[in-house]
């Protein structure tokens, strides 16, 4: 719907793209986000916050609706004694001033779900700061207040009972959240998630997508919040003529790690706020780093954007690249961005660091990042991951 689409409300909620489906779901949190949608969007309640207020609902075990960065979350748990719920987290957000999610150690049952939300969105209406537009997100809030404090307001004055303690998330058990690749549903069928180039797609290639996706399964396509698609109910026989399909269409299933782990936000194409183009730069790259630099085989993520405002989350990249104005070797100033390196979401989850006066020209790009990925190469221990290195990597190597 695009009820509540804009404005100080609360915004679409994301839930998991296989819920309901994949063969190792938690719990499926589709009912909870139905229920929210037809209780409180749309209703005067919610109508008038501080600022807008984001929702996430997933049952996947592969954390992947990016609950670490937004108001409010409810991650799929199994609870030791009550089984299947979730555990809720508050206060996510990036923007020019990011902050990380954090638990309240509560675990909630499926039907409790929309009650739950509503006494966080109802804390969020009545104490946020409505005075100081650039402080009036959620995530102030709970930043000022702690996660203990919260959720003492939100038992004794919102909901007006006790709620259960529970788990954490468990670890995801792949290095990926976006579903690409070949996977199980519940009804023994299979899914089949791929990667188009840093999320661009005109409208040919979706009729082709739409027409492939009823010749090899039964029509069904969800998108991810990783900038990737699925086609869903795929028989066995069909998931080769299916890839294969895809290929020929440039939509791998087999992504090297530059493609699948590359994003990029609208840039200055289409977007008024952005500085800097993203979308083709970010295309034009992941060419260049499979050419040169082929045998790399490490998960990494490499995100653009054209502007401070962070829609493609360049803070908890491996490589976050954010759109500015920079000048070149002739003093020129030209497009360019400011690098982020090191962060992370899930359970390792951080913000990337900033090496003090690295900025690179778009031009220069490619030489940058390839530079990087080899010493991280070659100075990496054994299975460590590029943000660890990062994060205890020096200045000169980073440069």
């Amino acid at each position: 719907s695009t009820t509540e689409a804009c404005g100080d409300t609360p915004r679409v909620i994301i839930g998991s793209p296989v819920a309901g489906i994949a063969e190792d779901e938690i719990i499926d949190g589709s009912w909870a986000i139905d229920e929210i949608h037809e209780r409180y969007i749309g209703s005067k309640e919610f109508s008038n916050l501080p600022r807008k207020f984001k929702t996430a609902i997933s049952g996947s075990p592969l954390l992947d609706v990016v609950h670490e960065i937004k108001d409010i979350a409810f991650v799929g748990v199994e609870h030791p004694e009550h089984g299947p719920g979730f555990d809720l987290w508050v206060g996510g957000g990036l923007s020019t001033n990011p902050k990380l999610g954090v638990r309240l150690g509560a675990w909630v049952p499926l039907d409790e779900v929309p009650e739950v939300w509503a006494g966080v969105v109802g804390i969020f209406r009545d104490w946020g700061y409505r005075r100081l537009r650039t402080r009036a997100r959620l995530k102030f809030l709970v930043a000022d207040w702690g996660p203990e404090k919260f959720r003492q307001v939100l038992e004794d004055d919102y909901l007006k009972r006790k709620l259960v303690d529970g788990p954490a998330p468990a670890e995801p058990s792949g290095r990926w959240r976006d579903h690409v690749g070949v996977h199980r549903q519940q009804n023994g069928l299979f899914y089949v998630g791929f990667a188009p180039r840093v999320g661009r797609i005109d409208g040919a290639t979706l009729t082709k997508i739409a027409e492939t996706a009823e010749a090899h399964g039964s029509g069904r396509v969800r998108t991810t919040v990783e900038q990737k698609m699925i086609i869903l109910d795929v028989e066995e026989a069909q998931i080769q003529p299916l890839v294969e399909a895809l290929e020929a269409l440039d939509l791998t299933a087999k992504p090297s790690p530059f493609r699948r782990g590359t994003m990029a936000c609208t840039g200055i194409e289409y977007c008024k706020l952005a500085i800097v183009e993203t979308k083709q730069r970010g295309s034009s790259l992941i060419d260049e780093l499979e050419r040169r630099i082929p045998d790399f085989d490490e998960p990494l993520t490499i995100n653009l954007n054209g502007c401070p405002n962070a829609c493609a989350r360049i803070q908890v990249a491996d490589i976050g690249l954010k759109g500015q104005l920079v000048l070149n070797d002739r003093g020129e100033q030209v497009e360019g961005y400011q690098v982020h390196l090191g962060g992370a979401l899930g359970l390792e989850a951080g913000f990337g660091r900033k090496v003090r006066g690295l900025k690179v020209t778009s031009e220069e790009l490619p030489d940058y990042v390839e530079r990087v990925l080899k010493r991280f190469q070659a100075e990496r221990e054994d299975g460590e991951r590029f943000a660890a290195w990062a994060s205890r990597a020096s200045e000169e190597a980073l440069s």
